[in-house]
């Protein structure tokens, strides 16, 4: 498989979203987000998204110059509206003032509205942990996933993110949509040519959908569902996955007096492209209002250092903590570059052809 230079990677997102129309520091924000997924090994979220916030800007659905309005700003609260702008701009922003008021107060949170897709929910929780903080991130999606005992697509993967630090070379850093699997994995699968997992997704008859192009097309028809946490049914913990990913829907739409559920389609009632008015949550932790950071990152490292050497299940030869895979997979990443598939390597193409640059020979 072909593989290419993370810098020439960054560079290359650069260009586009300048050319597009992202101010230079704002591209730098969303280019910075985009590698640091690439780098994780989230092929889901990396420079495999850069077509679609392309799209969306040229369609009129996303601003590529973002403007904040904040609602409120209440000692160690806020609530802003990111108005369509770049989501990664907005989110970058938020979990900085989120620290910011968490240095002055010990905690920091900042909801918004009407933003849009940020990447990975990890790149800013871990901008807490490296200023000796605890960092949450939540955020609703278009709806994709049923409820437990249901088939209509009414939820986002709505993922939840805990990040803190450690002595270890990378903080805990959990990311994960309550969902079984996340859409960009489904987007990801499609432009691998590959099946989607049984087990995953159904259709409205509660049967198995696997054929991954077809089941893009029904998500968007609200045909077909993706799965919570646990799958289909309660023995399974169906409920749990159903109840986190409510919780997030709550948190992120509640809060702002934001849009939820259907209202996060992406259409107007006409069945016209509109944006999607995302919701999003930052939480700033400031741990040296509890306790010393040092003695939290002894315990935090202890904790993952006796689960990382308990008793291995037979068959398995490690065992894992959130944060460790990615850490890894960076070093390697780092060193081979970041894989192309071939729909990618045409989507990149189909960019510069557009806009006039010619910096990746794919």
């Amino acid at each position: 498989m072909l593989r290419l230079p993370v810098q020439q990677m960054y560079d290359f997102m650069m260009e586009v979203f300048v050319k597009i129309g992202v101010p230079e520091a704002d591209a730098r924000i969303c280019s910075d987000v985009l590698i640091a997924s690439d780098l994780s090994g989230i092929e889901s979220h990396g420079i495999g998204r850069l077509k679609m916030y392309y799209d969306r800007i040229k369609q009129g659905i996303q601003k590529p110059v973002t403007k904040i309005d904040v609602i409120r700003d209440r000692y160690a609260t806020a609530v802003w509206d990111g108005n369509h702008g770049m989501g990664h701009v907005v989110a970058y922003k938020a979990m900085q003032t989120a620290i910011e008021k968490a240095k002055l107060y010990g905690l920091g949170a900042v909801a918004v509205r009407n933003s849009t897709h940020f990447g990975i929910c990890g790149y800013y929780a871990e901008m807490a942990t490296k200023q000796d903080m605890l960092g949450l991130v939540f955020t609703n999606a278009r709806p994709s996933i049923c409820p437990t005992g249901g088939v209509s697509p009414l939820l986002g993967t709505n993922p939840i993110c805990f990040g803190a630090p450690t002595n270890l070379p990378y903080p805990f850093l959990y990311d994960a949509a309550t969902s079984i699997s996340q859409r960009g994995k489904i987007e990801q699968l499609a432009r691998e040519e590959k099946a989607t997992p049984e087990g995953w997704a159904i259709n409205l008859q509660g049967e198995a959908h696997t054929d991954t192009q077809r089941l893009l097309k029904d998500l968007i028809d609200q045909t077909a569902s993706m799965l919570p946490l646990g799958g289909t049914d309660e023995l399974s913990g169906s409920h749990k996955g159903y109840g986190l990913s409510t919780m997030v829907e709550i948190l992120c739409a509640a809060l702002q007096n934001g849009s939820y559920l259907n209202m996060l389609l992406g259409r107007d009632e006409s069945g016209k492209a509109a944006p999607y008015r995302l919701g999003h949550l930052f939480v700033a932790i400031n741990i040296d209002f509890f306790t010393e950071p040092e003695s939290f990152k002894a315990i935090s490292t202890d904790i993952c250092k006796q689960l990382q050497n308990s008793q291995l299940i037979p068959g398995k030869d490690r065992i894992w903590v959130a944060g460790e895979k990615e850490y890894e997979k960076s070093l390697e990443v780092r060193e081979k570059g970041i894989p192309i598939v071939p729909n990618l390597a045409k989507n990149i193409r189909a960019m510069q052809e557009e806009i006039g640059i010619n910096l990746i020979d794919c």
